[in-house]
């Protein structure tokens, strides 16, 4: 059940972008690049790229008609990623979307001329991916996942939760810079809280089983998962396992909680994917990527999924489901 419906602000101003014109001018057939660093299997988030398609068409952009994609996505291989990039600027493509962070910092360095959106990147100004959110420069510009203090929060909802919890863990792609960004600013918070923290790190699918394996030694109380299109891939085999091990677990996305998981809270990407169509549109109609202000979440989540904390045996704290967005039964 929905409880609060927040404003989604769509901005940028338009400036003229030398090499794009007008769809409707002469019947030009654009080139999407639609660039993940995760999968497009049964690991993938299709709802993702179905939003990002959906909010073209009611912009216009329709496939087949004013518009053809050029999917492309490195299986969770950051290897991959610039070989990927490097093959869409040979393909030259009107526009690369790019997801993640890995991913636009891949094309970023493949070119300088075709415009790169950013559906979700962690931290563009940390990464080096642009100089300024008002002033972008250059060619990339998008949506940014990062919100402030977001490790913080949910460590403080797992504490809520749990009240005697002393020890915890933080799941955490260690290649990517947005979740290296969020876990030290959950170690912050758990030094705040007297609440001792384990890292777990991730780099790739093969090492799931280690981290798996550090949880059952060293037996954390409650977990915390950093999304990222690594885990966000994984998080159905993240979600059993917290459930099989009665691990209490709080994720960074809904897309967790839509997989088994206990609890969610973070930026809704669903609606970042949504916004980044209309960059997009921008780009397409003549704007160009250097002067469209780079924005941040506006909507954000918390999803609780009280059939999983039946299955643990916790109680909900009414004041935490009264706070929920959503409630999944």
């Amino acid at each position: 059940m929905r409880r609060r419906e927040f404003i989604r602000l769509i901005g940028g101003a338009a400036f003229v972008w030398p090499r794009s014109v007008h769809a409707q001018q002469g019947g030009k057939v654009y080139r999407i690049a639609y660039f993940s660093p995760g999968t497009a299997g049964a690991l993938g988030v299709p709802e993702l790229r179905g939003a990002f398609v959906e909010a073209l068409r009611e912009l216009g952009w329709i496939e087949g008609k004013n518009v053809v994609f050029e999917y492309r996505y490195a299986e969770n291989r950051p290897d991959r990623l610039a070989e990927l990039a490097a093959e869409l600027v040979r393909l030259k493509v009107d526009v690369i979307v790019a997801g993640g962070t890995t991913a636009p910092l891949a094309a970023k360095k493949a070119t300088a001329t075709i415009p790169i959106v950013m559906t979700a990147a962690g931290d563009p100004l940390g990464s080096g991916l642009v100089p300024s959110l008002a002033h972008p420069g250059g060619n990339v510009t998008g949506l940014s996942l990062m919100a402030p203090d977001l490790g913080g929060k949910r460590l403080e909802l797992l504490k809520e939760l749990l009240p005697g919890i002393s020890r915890a863990a933080v799941l955490w792609n260690a290649a990517n810079p947005y979740a290296a960004n969020v876990f030290r600013e959950t170690e912050r918070a758990a030094r705040t809280l007297g609440i001792e923290m384990q890292s777990l790190e991730v780099r790739g699918p093969d090492d799931f089983d280690s981290v798996f394996e550090a949880i059952r030694v060293h037996h954390p109380e409650g977990l915390i998962t950093v999304e990222d299109p690594l885990t966000i891939s994984y998080r159905k085999l993240i979600a059993d396992f917290a459930a099989t091990n009665r691990l209490p677990a709080i994720h960074g996305v809904r897309e967790f909680v839509q997989a088994g998981g206990l609890i969610a809270y973070g930026a809704s990407l669903y609606d970042l994917f949504r916004r980044a169509a209309t960059y997009v549109d921008k780009v397409l109609r003549g704007a160009t990527p250097a002067d469209l202000t780079i924005q941040q979440p506006t909507r954000f989540e918390l999803v609780i999924n009280r059939g999983a904390a039946k299955a643990l045996s916790l109680t909900i704290p009414p004041t935490l489901l009264a706070r929920a967005d959503e409630v999944i039964e």
